[in-house]
């Protein structure tokens, strides 16, 4: 939030520069003018817009654009006959027409068959009745704020269920203080939310660490086998209570080059889940293959599958298929958003195959390394 606001200010501050500089630039040229002459924008402002990052365009007293700059076309502020495309940046214009002041506000653009871009424009009086509107896209940064949000929104209601469950569960022992086996039963709920409280926290952390998806500091050659080997391990005792078998076919000599606490991180929530959505006597499956330039990483299970509708937000953060089962097992919805960002992270990529009461597989495809390269590296 912090950091939003400073270059939230620092974009005003750059704007409102560009915006003197440029008027200095009008009333500079136009003292050449002859008052009777059209208005026509000066060579200099010309270059001036012509190097500008943002979306920039001059205006007659017509509220004819006599001038656009390559960003602002490119975002449909101008239509084919010179006008305005926008009702808001038009009344912006307008207001600063009206009043000769600086005039900013922040709006959504529509346009036919192009998304909706959220900008901030910034529309300022010039000399001969030209204005001059500098137009910053900003929907990158209004998603990641809407996505900030929501994220503190879901962090916040699942963190009320498990310490919720804590509170009530402490009120039980304590009301039962003379039954042993109530004390015991209640004890051993509480046991189970502290650990999926625990898990959570542990889960939001890693998270939050992933979200910039960028190369992390910590890569290093990693053994594919080492990697898969220590996932299976993470969830065997879980799926020996449930006589689930896990198999790892892994080929020989793979090497990944990435964060290895990241890596690991991914592999064993793809076989956590896998162990946990799949019915009791059933098998799991994991095998590592060279795919060319690329080693895959696949975990099937045959558990109760995903309709296609729901794979494409499977990925997202607190998102369950079956809020239900979620529940009953312990699930978050955080698993597969962190192997997600871990496979970006790490220069790879992840896919999943799924049908309805057949299984799923999810295979993590990372660039495949070769010893001898990292070693020298």
């Amino acid at each position: 939030m912090e950091v939003s606001s400073i270059l939230a200010g620092a974009l005003g501050i750059v704007l409102g520069a560009v915006i003197t500089y440029v008027w200095w630039l009008s009333e500079r040229s136009q003292e050449k003018v002859p008052e009777t002459a059209a208005p026509a924008v000066p060579p200099d402002i010309v270059t001036v817009l012509s190097v500008l990052r943002s979306s920039a365009l001059v205006m007659d007293r017509d509220e004819r654009v006599l001038r656009a700059s390559a960003a602002a076309i490119g975002l449909g502020l101008v239509t084919d006959d010179d006008r305005l495309r926008s009702a808001e940046l038009l009344e912006l214009v307008r207001q600063v027409r009206r009043y000769g002041e600086v005039r900013e506000d922040e709006f959504e653009i529509r346009a036919r068959r192009r998304p909706p871009v959220y900008v901030r424009a910034r529309v300022a009086p010039l000399s001969h009745g030209l204005v001059l509107a500098l137009v910053e896209d900003r929907t990158t940064e209004q998603r990641v704020e809407t996505l900030r949000r929501d994220f503190v929104a879901n962090v916040s209601h699942e963190l009320k269920t498990p310490i919720g469950a804590i509170s009530l569960l402490a009120e039980a022992v304590g009301e039962a203080r003379d039954d042993p086996e109530a004390v015991e039963r209640f004890s051993a709920r509480m046991q189970t939310e502290s650990e999926r409280l625990t898990r959570l926290v542990q889960q939001i952390i890693d998270l939050s660490r992933l979200q910039a998806d960028v190369a992390s500091d910590d890569a290093r050659i990693v053994k594919v086998g080492e990697l898969v080997a220590e996932a299976v391990e993470h969830s065997h005792t879980d799926a020996e209570a449930k006589g689930i078998a896990i198999t790892q076919e892994v080929q020989p000599d793979l090497h990944v080059r990435g964060d290895r606490a990241q890596l690991h991180a991914a592999v064993s929530n793809l076989v956590e889940n896998a162990v946990t959505y799949s019915p009791a006597g059933s098998a799991v499956a994991v095998a590592a293959t060279g795919d060319g330039e690329d080693v895959r990483i696949t975990v099937s299970d045959h558990g109760v599958g995903i309709a296609p509708e729901e794979q494409e937000r499977i990925f997202e953060r607190f998102y369950r298929v079956d809020p239900a089962r979620a529940r009953a097992t312990g699930g978050t919805g955080l698993g597969l958003s962190i192997v997600k960002h871990v496979a970006a992270s790490n220069g790879g990529t992840v896919e999943v195959w799924s049908e309805p009461g057949l299984g799923s597989s999810f295979t993590l495809v990372l660039p495949a390394r070769d010893v001898d390269e990292g070693e020298h590296e």
